[in-house]
């Protein structure tokens, strides 16, 4: 199948004369020609049920005729198999992740709940930046590197697959999480340098001031992207932890640093998003996609294989089956 989708005709106008075939058939049809020398019987009923292995191969020799016709047709059409190779130089952007682990994160105003929903639009944001290199910070009451950049976002997917609440001390340690992130991209050789800070609460913990670490990364020329998430109002969050460390839902109120987001995305040339619900998250990645856009070159190199030989060769086979069925098995009277 494969053969027949990469095959280009250099000279397609001779594949009108396979018009031909049908025309002859047709008209051969309505002449009811018949080639056979002819007997006059005064009737065929004691030979009617006679039938012959040549009978029934003579049946064929329309057929290969045909076929011999159309693959002459096609070699004269010059077949060509298109062999493609595109050599591709990408300027990709180093991305690190920041995600928010903090119990609150587990508030379930969104379905099923803020995380699962930040994982999966995360995940298919990774997809999106295939020349680029990704890395991903969590942090709650403190903060570490998950996965620092690579090339491999398998890897990265399977990290946030694996990411759950209750890792680590609870709070909401925004600074300490930006601080990671800029650590892993200050030695980074790219042009661009960017980081997405996703949070649901407000900076509680930590020992580095959030506008700290936005300063810095001023300094070495990145970019951050915050996300509020949450909706407005009130939401079923985490209020409390039993001994077996399964968390107790109540409602609450939903408190976002909004301002503060704003500022370190203010300073970083970012930009602050809010989502209330997964179709606006998804909406944010969308956009930061758009505007993180990656510099590609591609060089599309053309090779092609003469495959009329081929053809050529069934042609001619087609056609000496056919000459040689008609001079010996099934040759003629004269």
């Amino acid at each position: 199948m494969s053969f027949f989708s990469n095959i280009e005709f250099l000279n397609p106008e001779f594949l009108l004369l396979l018009l031909a075939i049908p025309i002859i058939a047709a008209w051969q049809w309505y002449k009811k020609v018949d080639h056979d020398v002819s007997f006059t019987l005064s009737s065929l009923e004691s030979i009617s049920d006679i039938t012959t292995w040549r009978s029934w191969v003579h049946k064929f020799i329309p057929l290969l005729r045909a076929l011999a016709y159309t693959f002459i047709v096609l070699a004269l059409a010059r077949p060509q198999i298109t062999l493609k190779e595109e050599e591709v130089k990408a300027e990709g952007i180093d991305i690190m992740m920041i995600m928010d682990l903090s119990s609150s994160m587990l508030a379930q105003d969104f379905r099923p709940d803020r995380l699962s929903v930040s994982k999966e639009v995360a995940k298919a944001f990774v997809d999106k930046r295939e020349f680029d290199r990704m890395g991903l910070v969590v942090f709650a009451g403190e903060s570490f590197t998950q996965c620092p950049l690579t090339t491999d976002h398998r890897v990265v997917k399977d990290f946030l697959d694996n990411l759950q609440c209750g890792l680590l001390q609870d709070g909401t340690a925004i600074g300490m999480g930006l601080a990671s992130a800029v650590n892993r991209l200050k030695d980074s050789e790219s042009k661009s340098k960017v980081v997405i800070l996703l949070t649901d609460g407000v900076n509680n913990a930590g020992y580095i001031k959030p506008l700290t670490a936005a300063e810095i990364a001023t300094e070495y020329d990145m970019k951050v992207y915050t996300i509020g998430v949450g909706s407005m109002g009130q939401a079923l969050s985490p209020v409390s932890r039993r001994s077996d460390g399964k968390y107790i839902f109540g409602m609450a109120r939903v408190e976002i640093d909004e301002q503060l987001l704003r500022e370190i995305s203010s300073m970083t040339n970012g930009r602050y998003y809010r989502a209330t619900n997964e179709q606006s998250l998804t909406a944010i990645y969308d956009e930061i996609d758009k505007l993180e856009k990656t510099e590609i070159e591609v060089s599309t190199f053309k090779r092609y294989s003469e495959e009329f030989r081929r053809f050529l060769l069934w042609g001619v086979g087609f056609l000496l089956v056919e000459i040689v069925l008609r001079l010996s098995i099934l040759r003629s009277l004269p």
